[in-house]
Formats: structure tokens, sequence, C-alpha cells
């Protein structure tokens, strides 16, 4: 069932948007009865929070072995996600005050985003190279990204989630590395 809620609740907020997301169109949409859906959920906030939460860890770009390209990757995998149709809402409705503990999913959020850069941080560091902090890299490359998408600042594409990346690694003026 929730399977299918859940592609319900995708196909939806493509369709009509997020806002429109009501919990009988969902029920409607998957064949499922509205009273398993609301008793499972109870609003469609707490639904699309949901959806969200299991966006995120689906999918995840593969490491190449090289810093920048892997800091690159996972940057331009974080903007396609929140740039894709109800990346955005879903991303808003994780961390909407009215789903649970508005700090709940706002930590939440920054502990699947920020497990998402550290892997490539990590493994690097395993290879012995210099690396940046984890605040720095969410600083630089990940608040801007988020930043940029939710206000739909135009200009942000990949070319510009690469730039990011490219300026963490030659803003410290460690040479070789480019980190400090």
């Amino acid at each position: 069932m929730r399977t299918a809620v859940h592609q319900a609740v995708v196909d939806l907020v493509q369709d009509v948007g997020a806002d429109k997301v009501t919990i009988p169109a969902v029920a409607r949409r998957a064949g499922v009865n509205p009273s398993s859906v609301y008793r499972r959920w109870g609003t469609a906030a707490a639904l699309l929070a949901d959806v969200a939460t299991r966006r995120q860890g689906e999918e995840t770009p593969e490491l190449l072995g090289d810093l920048r390209r892997d800091l690159e990757r996972v940057a331009v995998w974080t903007l396609s996600d929140l740039s894709r149709p109800g990346g955005v809402a879903f991303f808003r409705a994780e961390v909407a005050p009215d789903v649970d503990d508005r700090r709940a999913g706002l930590r939440a959020c920054l502990r699947r985003v920020s497990a998402r850069f550290q892997a490539p941080l990590d493994a690097a560091a395993r290879r012995g190279e210099v690396v940046p902090s984890l605040e720095r890299v969410l600083d630089r490359v990940v608040a801007p990204l988020y930043f940029r998408v939710v206000f739909s600042v135009p200009g942000t594409d990949e070319r510009f989630a690469r730039g990011l990346v490219a300026e963490l690694f030659g803003a410290s003026g460690v040479e070789g590395s480019g980190l400090g």
C-alpha cells in the first residue's frame, strides 16, 4: 500500500501541484480506501513529508574516487533532485511547521543532506586527501543550492552547482588539493 500511495502522491504533485494534493485524491489514484491513508498518515502534509523522506534515501550518486568530481556529482544530483517536479514542494513539506515538530523535520533533512555530502569527504580522507569540513561544504555548496532553488533564482543550473564546488576548492588557498 505504501508504495502505491507514495507513487500516487508523486504523480499528483507532478500533475496538479503539492498544494492541491488531498488524501481522497491520493487514495483514489492509489486504489486504496481513504480511511487507510488517514489512519497511517493523518494529513496530506504528513504524507508529503513521508514521501519526501523516502525519496531522499532512494538514490545517491556513485563516488568516482576524486573529491572534487565526487562533490560536483553530489551537488548536481542535489540540484536535480530539488529541481525535478515536486522537488521543492517535497522539501517544504518535509520541514513544514504543521508536520509533527518542525525542528525534527529540519534536523532529519539536514542529516540526510549532510550524509550525502559526508560520504565523499570520508572517502577522500581515507585516501589521505586533505578535505574541507562538512560545515564548510554545507555553507559554500549546499546552502546556496537550496536557497536558489527554493526562491527560483535564475541561472541555478548544473554549471552553477559545479561552480560552487570550484569556489570551495579555490577559496582555501592550499596549493595542490585546493583545500584548507
